[in-house]
């Protein structure tokens, strides 16, 4: 799965995305798994077309990959956190790529506020998060302070049915 900085996303501009490359996007969301013919059907366009959008969309950068979506729980990683974390100004690409290393990161993301990092994380337990994070995180000489927040339930979002079409443009069926 491509990253966030890859080359694809940094020098090719954004192209807009037509009703069927959206809907073809909804469909993948909900369903990576989805076969290019049914995608096809659903989208009202041939099996070749449905291809070269899907491939363009991952091309362009704008799919960046595939994946299944976890229930962290029952996959043994029962602790979750986001955590904040303040760092030396200007270190965000040699703090990533140490935060990209940790066991258990699952997002990270250079936010503005009153903290530079927000940082998602699933371990087996409290214990592991408690080391990951006065072990790991506290030990990396960029990140100035760190501030935990545990996660006791979480929900993912479906994509749902995306933006009303605006009254000049027949949505898809």
């Amino acid at each position: 799965m491509a990253e966030g900085g890859d080359r694809t996303e940094q020098t090719n501009p954004a192209r807009p995305l037509d009703p069927i490359d959206r809907d073809i996007l909804r469909i993948l969301q909900t369903d990576g798994r989805a076969s290019i013919r049914s995608v096809a059907e659903r989208v009202h366009v041939s099996r070749a077309n449905a291809y070269a959008r899907i491939n363009r969309l991952i091309d362009d950068g704008v799919i960046r990959g595939f994946s299944a979506r976890v229930n962290h729980e029952r996959a043994g990683q029962g602790a979750s956190a986001y955590i904040t974390l303040k760092i030396v100004q200007n270190t965000w690409r040699t703090v990533r790529e140490q935060l990209q290393a940790l066991p258990g990161a699952a997002h990270i993301a250079l936010v503005s506020g009153d903290f530079d990092v927000l940082l998602l994380v699933h371990t087996p337990d409290n214990r592991t998060l408690r080391e990951l994070v006065l072990t790991r995180l506290q030990s990396i000489p960029e990140v100035l302070s760190t501030h935990t927040l545990l996660v006791f339930e979480e929900t993912d979002l479906d994509p749902g049915p995306g933006p009303v079409a605006p009254p000049d443009v027949e949505p898809l069926q």
